[in-house]
């Protein structure tokens, strides 16, 4: 008995004297249960490494458009999570771990990133729980889906839904398409179908095989048809120049889509995008559009943005008026088409890209700052404006103390509250500007 006593006390000692492990909540695993992840500093990089696919919200508390989002989010995770490769959706507060703000480039609030195998980017699609969980199916789905009937190629477009345009193969091998599907799988949904009947030949408009159909079903499922030659250089052209309907509306959300394309832009200016008028002749410019494919045709309404509208030239110009613009800070005058006047459109818009075409052109600046400012969600704006009252506030405190042959001494107490004032009101103005809808698209 004693001797049994002695190994017991000898056994927990032995235990007590073992090195202890202690574990925090960074390092154990992290799991896609359907619930939006909390990140923070100590672990926001394991997330990212522990999934292909995260969505993150860099979110503020006081932001109405953030509270707003956070209940969809909630709603959309389980869906995500459930997906044969799963999405994480997570948020972060970026007002409170600014280090991480910082980082990832966040300068208003919410910003919603995606990162694919570690890698972050923006996100601009709907923020609704079922059309949210929709857009973000895209990003794990097959490069190339192959379809082997008439319902599977319905189902497929519908499944696919209006984000994106929709590229459908007949009649080709899927290893021919298969390379731009990797290489534009975050712009477009790429197919092939191997069994499809007459009837499909003509809901997509095509007469024969092989054939490439692109679709916009954002666009009152606009189409276009590509039959060939299918040699690489020519099959991506076609695909690059689909990625945009014909006549492309120009808004905040498409003027980041154009900064990837390298194409000049033959830009419409009219007064009022909803008119009836207008609609005709964009009807007009979708001619003009399918045969001079290496121009982007788009049109902006004065009435809608005419912040952006007056850009280009006197604001009396007679409306609507066309431009070749470069993207940038250029943008080029056709002599003797400065504006779409008379009651036969189609010949003056030929007009204008023949004048185009043959150098009759005259270049000219885009007024005021570079125009892709446009897209940055006011964070310009709200730069000037904490400029603007620093500067002032600067000029204040070297008034109040000029020499006294030109004003009177300002005692310490009032020179110290000019100096505090001047000192805060940076960070308040920032404060107040950067406010819930800074971010909204």
């Amino acid at each position: 008995m004693r001797r049994s006593s002695q190994f017991l006390v000898l056994f927990l000692l032995s235990v007590s004297s073992l090195p202890s492990f202690s574990f925090s909540t960074s390092e154990l695993p992290l799991t896609a249960d359907g619930k939006v992840l909390d990140l923070d500093d100590s672990n926001f990089d394991l997330a990212i490494s522990s999934f292909d696919y995260i969505l993150v919200d860099f979110y503020a508390p006081w932001c109405g458009h953030c509270k707003r989002l956070s209940p969809e989010l909630d709603a959309a995770a389980p869906q995500l999570a459930r997906l044969k490769e799963p999405i994480v959706l997570a948020k972060v507060n970026a007002d409170k771990y600014t280090s991480l703000a910082k980082k990832y480039d966040v300068d208003a609030y919410p910003t919603i990133k995606i990162f694919m195998h570690g890698v972050p980017v923006d996100y601009y699609g709907p923020r609704k729980a079922e059309l949210l969980a929709r857009y973000l199916k895209k990003f794990v789905a097959p490069d190339v889906s192959v379809l082997e009937s008439d319902s599977s190629i319905n189902e497929f477009v519908e499944a696919a839904g209006p984000y994106f345009p929709i590229y459908l193969g007949f009649g080709l091998d899927e290893s021919v398409i298969s390379k731009f599907g990797i290489k534009y799988k975050k712009k477009a949904w790429f197919s092939v179908a191997k069994g499809f009947s007459e009837d499909i030949m003509v809901s997509y408009d095509f007469d024969k095989v092989p054939a490439l159909v692109s679709i916009h079903p954002n666009y009152n499922n606009e189409r276009s048809i590509f039959y060939g030659p299918f040699e690489e250089q020519f099959l991506e052209e076609f695909i690059k120049q689909s990625l945009f309907p014909l006549v492309l509306p120009i808004n905040y959300d498409t003027l980041k889509l154009l900064k990837d394309d390298d194409r000049k832009i033959a830009l419409t200016i009219v007064e009022d995008e909803d008119e009836d008028q207008t609609k005709k002749l964009i009807n007009l410019l979708k001619a003009a559009a399918s045969a001079n494919r290496d121009l982007v045709f788009a049109y902006v309404g004065a009435k809608q943005w005419g912040e952006f509208a007056d850009s280009f030239g006197d604001k009396k110009t007679t409306l609507p008026k066309m431009v070749i613009w470069d993207g940038e800070d250029d943008y080029l005058m056709v002599t003797g088409s400065e504006t779409i006047v008379g009651n036969d459109h189609a010949s003056e818009i030929s007009k204008f890209i023949e004048g185009y075409r043959e150098g009759r052109t005259e270049k000219r600046r885009v007024a005021g700052p570079a125009i892709l400012g446009f897209i940055n969600s006011l964070i310009g704006i709200r730069t000037i404006y904490i400029i603007v009252i620093i500067v002032a506030g600067i000029m204040l405190y070297q008034n109040l103390t000029k020499d006294d042959s030109e004003y009177p001494r300002v005692d310490t107490s009032a020179r110290d509250q000019v100096e505090q004032t001047s000192s805060s009101s940076a960070p308040e103005v920032e404060r107040s500007e950067y406010k819930a809808g800074d971010k909204e698209d």
